[in-house]
């Protein structure tokens, strides 16, 4: 058990790793593309990874598990990087990513009531306000300029809210459905439900566009790597470690993109972003394992004994 655990533990980190490095990616698209267009091709791609792979189909038991399908594509999918763009284009990316990083607790909350096994305890939101914290710090960087805007900072929090909702939701399903099959479904309700913007002007179907290499590579990462295959990891991690554990990794976003912005980028580590990274770390520590002041007056005593020896 404990090795499945620790299995299942890394895959959840490198889920999340890969994810932080997804805005290299997004970045080099969105010089072509819209975000709505690098949403859409990323998806179909996936699905039909997924279709290749796992071709099988089955029949929904009853109207109200096609609905929960139908709720995980559209929070987890469309309606997520819908409104998680929308917020990027209206506010500050700072203010966002820190909104964003709420989604472990909402994610708890959610669990705590429409689940029967994962409950919020104090750990839990103790482990929260010292990682946000260090998200804060992380993010920020010394630079604590907080802007609100109102539309954008409460789109940012939908973003997270959908994705809370996501992970609960695919936790409903347990062990029923292949997770092949299961991210494939998600998928299939993700494209549909974004076909109405598709007559918007933010998508215009250009071949040409995808005949260019640099492009139609980040857009196979897009949609092979960070989405067919994280989604189906990330999916089977929810449903056997759980969804608040698995959750909890999304704190690392922060600090891998800070890693990955000193390497490629050459920025410079400063003081707050490595207590912010140390807070984040402390932080799910704390979520997982709590924080026993008992424990450490325990260990104070035995040392100041072991001195008078």
């Amino acid at each position: 058990m404990k090795h499945n655990n620790l299995f299942l533990n890394i895959a959840a980190f490198v889920t999340v790793a890969i994810w932080a490095t997804t805005f290299i990616s997004s970045k080099i698209l969105l010089n072509t593309f819209t975000p709505l267009e690098v949403m859409f091709f990323r998806f179909v791609i996936a699905y039909f990874i997924l279709l290749l792979i796992h071709p099988k189909f089955h029949r929904a038991d009853s109207i109200k598990e096609e609905i929960l399908f139908a709720t995980c594509g559209i929070t987890g999918g469309s309606l997520y990087f819908l409104t998680e763009n929308n917020a990027v284009k209206i506010s500050l990316v700072s203010n966002v990513s820190l909104i964003l990083a709420t989604a472990p607790i909402l994610t708890a909350f959610l669990a705590h009531f429409f689940t029967k096994t994962e409950k919020l305890n104090k750990n839990l939101i103790l482990g929260f306000f010292i990682a946000i914290l260090g998200v804060f710090l992380v993010i920020f960087n010394g630079n604590f300029i907080l802007k609100l805007n109102p539309t954008g900072d409460i789109l940012a929090l939908g973003a997270s809210l959908c994705w809370a909702i996501y992970s609960v939701s695919t936790k409903k399903f347990g062990k029923k459905y292949n997770t092949l099959y299961l991210t494939r479904k998600i998928f299939f309700y993700a494209i549909i439900t974004m076909i109405p913007f598709l007559f918007t002007s933010e998508f215009n179907f250009s071949l040409s566009r995808l005949m260019n290499f640099n492009v139609m590579l980040n857009l196979l990462f897009l949609g092979i790597i960070a989405s067919s295959t994280c989604y189906v990891v990330w999916n089977f991690t929810v449903e056997n470690l759980g969804v608040i554990k698995t959750n909890n990794y999304l704190y690392f976003l922060p600090v891998i993109t800070l890693v990955l912005s000193i390497v490629i980028l050459h920025e410079k580590m400063t003081a707050f972003s490595i207590t912010g990274a140390i807070l984040i770390l402390f932080g799910v520590y704390v979520s997982e394992k709590g924080f026993n002041l008992n424990l450490l007056s325990n260990n104070k005593n035995k040392i100041d004994k072991q001195l008078e020896l």
